[in-house]
């Protein structure tokens, strides 16, 4: 029998194991998530805070600076380098590049899904199969042509963005081209009989029609465009040795070089910093359609 003295007890037992049921069924993706969230943020902060150091060197850097903060690595990361430079060639490749890639990859998604034609199946496959490559394999052929090209057009071969930007348009077109046809496949055919039946043409079909209904699917593909081509380096590295043609990757690389390495360090994470900026304004900007643009072509029907 329960006395009034063993309900404490009882009440205090309960509460225990009210406590760890909780953690065993939620608790502990809270603890998780934390974790994850602190161990994402940790390099941001050091960057940040070795940015804001202003000893700017590896060795003296923590996590807090002992020092104080300033800005003086952003001032001597203009006066000391051509990062201005750096930075609109990053933006004009990236830029021209992502357009022209997710302009290109829509026109072939939209043949390949609404069309049939012969070599349908093996231009798709042929593209699947050329994207297991890396474009970085075929740097000695690309490197040879890119060597006649220099001597015959100047402004399309080496140390100009033109022709890096030729580069990069080649590279991206399988990919984006399988996510677009995808999402295309999604789409009522419906829709292009009754422009048809009206009198529109394929061009009319395309931009006025499909186009604004696969608005998702495109800021997705201009976005891992632009992410992917802002931050390449091999191939950058290679086609880009005039100080004024580099691009950010390339540029922010030769401050580490050498015995650099230690002294640049806090102008290097200065630089980092304001490399991020392009990207995360393309991301907020392009995020309300992330999502859907991701999965809703994933499944047909």
């Amino acid at each position: 029998m329960t006395t009034y003295a063993d309900a404490p007890v009882a009440n205090r037992n309960a509460t225990r194991r009210a406590k760890n049921r909780w953690f065993a069924q939620v608790g502990w993706r809270h603890l998780v998530g934390v974790l994850a969230v602190v161990f994402s943020l940790f390099p941001i902060v050091f960057v940040c805070s070795a940015a804001l150091n202003p000893l700017g060197t590896l060795s003296s850097t923590e996590l807090v600076p002992s020092g104080g903060m300033s800005l003086g690595n952003f001032s001597e990361l203009f006066q000391r380098t051509a990062f201005a430079r750096w930075f609109l060639n990053s933006l004009l490749v990236a830029g021209v590049a992502s357009f022209a890639s997710v302009f290109l990859s829509a026109l072939a998604a939209y043949a390949f899904s609404r069309m049939r034609f012969r070599g349908r199946r093996v231009g798709l496959l042929s593209l699947l199969l050329i994207q297991m490559f890396p474009q970085f394999l075929a740097i000695v052929a690309i490197f040879l042509i890119f060597t006649t090209v220099t001597d015959l057009w100047p402004a399309l071969g080496f140390d100009t963005p033109w022709g890096l930007f030729l580069l990069y348009l080649g590279g991206a077109l399988g990919v984006n081209t399988w996510l677009m046809k995808g999402f295309f496949d999604t789409l009522p055919r419906e829709l292009d009989e009754s422009a048809t039946m009206d009198g529109a043409t394929h061009a009319q079909v395309f931009f006025r029609i499909m186009l604004p209904l696969v608005a998702p699917i495109l800021a997705v593909t201009a976005l891992l465009s632009f992410i992917g081509t802002i931050n390449e380096f091999l191939i950058a590295n290679v086609f880009l040795r005039d100080a004024n043609s580099k691009t950010l990757a390339v540029g922010m690389y030769g401050l580490l070089q050498g015995n650099e390495r230690n002294t640049n360090f806090g102008i290097f994470a200065a630089a980092t910093l304001l490399t991020a900026i392009p990207t995360v304004l393309v991301f907020q900007l392009l995020q309300r359609y992330i999502v859907s643009g991701l999965t809703a072509g994933a499944v047909k029907g």
